[in-house]
C-alpha cells in the first residue's frame, strides 16, 4: 500500500515513515487514483502520473486552483476549481474542457469567499450518480449545490438549511440518492452566527431534494474534510474544527475533532485517541485507508500524515512535511 499526501508545497510519497517530495506544486487540494492514473488537483492546474506518483505531467486547467476531481461511473471525468469553474474529460484526463453552462447561472454572479477583500467562490465538491451520471451535484463554496439532472446542461439550486457554505459532498455508496454535505458558516453576506444549525453535516434522502441536519449536539461545528468508506458497513467520517481559521498556532491549539457515524449521521463517535481529543492540529486532508476497513489517513497543518483505525488508534506515517491538505492510499 502507498501513501501519497497534497500539501501546501507538493506531492509526498511517504514510504517507511519517511516523505519525499515527487510534485512541486502549490496547494494540493485533491489526490484520487482512477485506474492506473494518478490525478492531483494543485493551484496551478490539475497534474496526471502514469507510474504510480513517481513522475507527473500537467494535464491542463492550468489557469485555475483544481479543487477536486471525480470519476463517473461511465469514466468521464470532473474537475472543479477556483474560481468556480467545472470542467470535462472524455478521454481519461488527457484533455479538459469547460462545462460553460455551469457559470452562467444567475447565481454564479454572487458566489465568493466573503473575507476582506473577498475571494473568487470556489467550486470545491463533486459526486457524481454512479447509476445515472447525467446527475451531478457540485458544492459552491460559498453558494451553495448547484445539481444538474442533464450532464450539465441545465442547473438549479440546493441549500442545505439554507446554508449556502459547502465545503466537501459524498454519496452512500450502495444508495446514490443519499447524499452527505459539510458546511461551515460563510455567508454571501459576511458570517452566519455559531450556533447548531448554521455550520456542520447536512443529510438527503432524496438526490438533494430536501435535506436534514445530521451533526446535531456536536462540537465544534465547522465541519470541512468528510469522505465515507466504500465498504460496509460504509462509516462517515468528518473533520471538525470551531472555525475556518482554527489552526495548530491557536493558543490551545486548533481543538479539532475527529467523528464518525456508521448509521448515516444518526449517531457520531470520536476517532481520537487521548492525545487527540481535541487535536492540537488541525486536520485538513481526510481519505478513506484502503488497507484497513474503517480506517482513514489523515493530514495535517503541522505536515504529518496520520493513519487512524476504526478503533481509534492513531499510527504516524510522515512528518516535516508543509500543510497537508490531502491524501490517497492505493495498491502498487
Amino acid at each position: 500500500m502507498k501513501i501519497l499526501a497534497g500539501t501546501a508545497k507538493g506531492v509526498f510519497a511517504i514510504e517507511n515513515d519517511n516523505a519525499r517530495c515527487v510534485l512541486e506544486r502549490g496547494g494540493v487540494r485533491d489526490l484520487v487514483k482512477y485506474g492506473e492514473r494518478l490525478f492531483a488537483g494543485t493551484g496551478a492546474g490539475l497534474y496526471i502520473s502514469d507510474d504510480g506518483g513517481d513522475s507527473w505531467s500537467l494535464a491542463g486547467v492550468e489557469a485555475y486552483e483544481v479543487w477536486v476531481v471525480r470519476r463517473a461511473g461511465d469514466g468521464t471525468l470532473y474537475a472543479a476549481t477556483q474560481p468556480a469553474g467545472l470542467f470535462r474529460s472524455d478521454d481519461g484526463g488527457d484533455t479538459w474542457n469547460e462545462i460553460v453552462a455551469f457559470t452562467q447561472v444567475p447565481e454564479a454572479a454572487d458566489w465568493c469567499v466573503p473575507i476582506k477583500p473577498p475571494l473568487p467562490g470556489r467550486a470545491r465538491a463533486i459526486v457524481i450518480d454512479q447509476d445515472n451520471p447525467q446527475c451531478i451535484w457540485v458544492g459552491v463554496e460559498v453558494g451553495g449545490i448547484m445539481a444538474t439532472a442533464d450532464g450539465g446542461e441545465t442547473w438549479t439550486l440546493d441549500l442545505p438549511g439554507e446554508n449556502p457554505d459547502l465545503h466537501m459532498m459524498c454519496a452512500h455508496p450502495e444508495k446514490p440518492e443519499v447524499l452527505f454535505a459539510s458546511t461551515g458558516y460563510g455567508r454571501l453576506d459576511g458570517v452566519a452566527e455559531m450556533i447548531e444549525g448554521n455550520a456542520g453535516v447536512f443529510r438527503s434522502d432524496d438526490s438533494g431534494g430536501s435535506w436534514a441536519y445530521a451533526w446535531k449536539g456536536i462540537t465544534p461545528r465547522y465541519s470541512r474534510p468528510m469522505c465515507i468508506d466504500p465498504r460496509a458497513p460504509y462509516g462517515l467520517t468528518v473533520a471538525s474544527a470551531p472555525t475556518a481559521f482554527s489552526k495548530s498556532e491557536d493558543e490551545g491549539g486548533a481543538q479539532a475533532m475527529l467523528l464518525r457515524s456508521e448509521d448515516g449521521g444518526e449517531s457520531w463517535r470520536s476517532l481520537c485517541d487521548a492525545a487527540h481529543s481535541p487535536s492540537r492540529a488541525n486536520i485538513h486532508g481526510l481519505a478513506p485507508d484502503l488497507e484497513n476497513p474503517g480506517g482513514v489517513v489523515i493530514g495535517t497543518d503541522t505536515g504529518e500524515v496520520w493513519r487512524v483505525s476504526n478503533d481509534a488508534v492513531w499510527t504516524l506515517l510522515g512528518a516535516g512535511m508543509p500543510s497537508v491538505l490531502s491524501a490517497v492510499s492505493y495498491s502498487d
